[in-house]
């Protein structure tokens, strides 16, 4: 038992429905229609390119599977996925070749 009441526990989980609807309304809502200055345009361009590797890095260096350990397997995989997806400009191709690089290194090793 944690000691929160249900009325409790339900009003936090509306706190944060609200908080997150309100961050996404700030810039879907408030500027969705408007046109955004090139400078704006220009930094998020790089979003995606800073937040895929911070997802993906800990998952591949400190993977809850091996219990934290660094898996030579998971980093060859990332790497083929790295070079596949560089190489052939491919999202689709990168992931087919990290997952099948996975399998085939762990059903070998």
């Amino acid at each position: 038992m944690s000691g929160w009441s249900d009325a409790a526990v339900w009003a936090i989980i509306a706190a944060l429905a609200l908080g997150t609807w309100l961050i996404r309304f700030s810039f879907l809502g408030l500027i969705g229609g408007r046109r955004l200055p090139p400078w704006v345009l220009r930094h998020l361009r790089y979003t995606p390119v800073a937040v895929i590797p911070a997802l993906i890095a800990p998952l591949v260096v400190w993977p809850q599977a091996t219990g934290g350990e660094t898996d030579p397997a998971r980093l060859v995989a990332a790497l083929a996925a790295l070079a596949v997806g560089f190489g052939l400009r491919s999202v689709l191709g990168a992931i087919g070749a990290g997952m099948g690089t996975l399998y085939l290194l762990n059903a070998v090793f």
